[in-house]
């Protein structure tokens, strides 16, 4: 089985902990050499601020290749592309272009009288600079507030018409589920690289109530297997290899890149990136 290359997305912190819990998981999964990786925004871009300051620190202390999150939420046009103009002055020239969620409590997005409308025109905006590496999201199962899946592959299409190079999918329990959405991307004339996300499973609750939320369907197989895993006190177990299963199955399909959701969790990432033959290859410095 071929090595894939990796990637990781990071939440940034929001009080000192966090703070400590980021910098520890970088140290971890830094040496695997990743591709690179990302930083989220906060729903309604309540993150904003840390995120820019997180990508910055990681950017300057850890050698690592950062990718930002920059969405269109509670943002003027001119207020978001200041900020990705303070990332490319950071040295940061990797963007995640995304629309973004909602605030909570709210009943959907809705634009910024002064902002973009979609992450099309977002992504657009920041091809046009031409400083930027542009990736987007892809949904492999119907977004939450799409027609249907084949209106999905449409928008992603628009989305790399619109600049982006690569997309990172929502995450997924079946590889035959990205599978699927691999060939209708295909057939669309979607030609960029489409990188499978990855959630391992640091918690089966908290993962379902994600999936249901993100419009991810939950196999009723992996409901059982995950209670009976509980009961016997082995969910770890069966986490790391059913995420190193999936991945396998994946690579064995022609994936050659893998993105993984660490939710600042990365002893479980690091198993199965280890399992899959991902292994240290340099060492971390100077992150404090």
């Amino acid at each position: 089985m071929k090595t894939p290359a990796v990637s990781f997305e990071f939440f940034p912190p929001q009080n000192l902990e966090a703070s400590f819990r980021l910098w520890d998981t970088v140290q971890v999964l830094a040496p695997l050499a990743p591709r690179f990786v990302s930083v989220t925004y906060g729903a309604g871009g309540t993150t904003r601020d840390l995120t820019r300051d997180a990508v910055a620190t990681l950017h300057k202390s850890s050698g690592l290749n950062v990718a930002a999150h920059l969405t269109c939420v509670n943002a003027s046009r001119t207020e978001t592309l200041e900020i990705a103009e303070s990332f490319a002055a950071a040295g940061v020239k990797e963007i995640v272009a995304l629309r973004g969620d909602a605030p909570k409590g709210s009943d959907g997005f809705r634009p910024h009288p002064d902002g973009f409308a979609s992450s099309v025109e977002l992504i657009e905006a920041l091809a046009e600079t031409g400083k930027f590496t542009i990736r987007v999201g892809a949904y492999p199962e119907k977004h939450p507030e799409a027609r249907d899946t084949a209106a999905d592959v449409e928008f992603l299409k628009r989305k790399m018409d619109a600049g982006a190079t690569e997309a990172l999918t929502q995450f997924f329990f079946e590889a035959d589920t990205f599978f699927r959405f691999r060939d209708a991307c295909a057939a669309a004339g979607i030609t960029a690289p489409i990188i499978p996300g990855i959630l391992p499973i640091e918690n089966w609750v908290g993962a379902r109530k994600f999936a249901l939320r993100c419009g991810t369907s939950v196999p009723a197989w992996l409901d059982e297997a995950f209670e009976k895993a509980i009961r016997d006190r082995r969910q770890d177990l069966l986490a790391t290899a059913l995420c190193t299963e999936l991945c396998s199955t994946l690579i064995e399909g022609g994936v050659e890149n893998l993105h993984f959701y660490t939710l600042n969790r990365p002893e479980l990432t690091r198993d199965v990136c280890h399992a899959l033959g991902v292994t240290p290859r340099v060492q971390l410095e100077n992150v404090a």
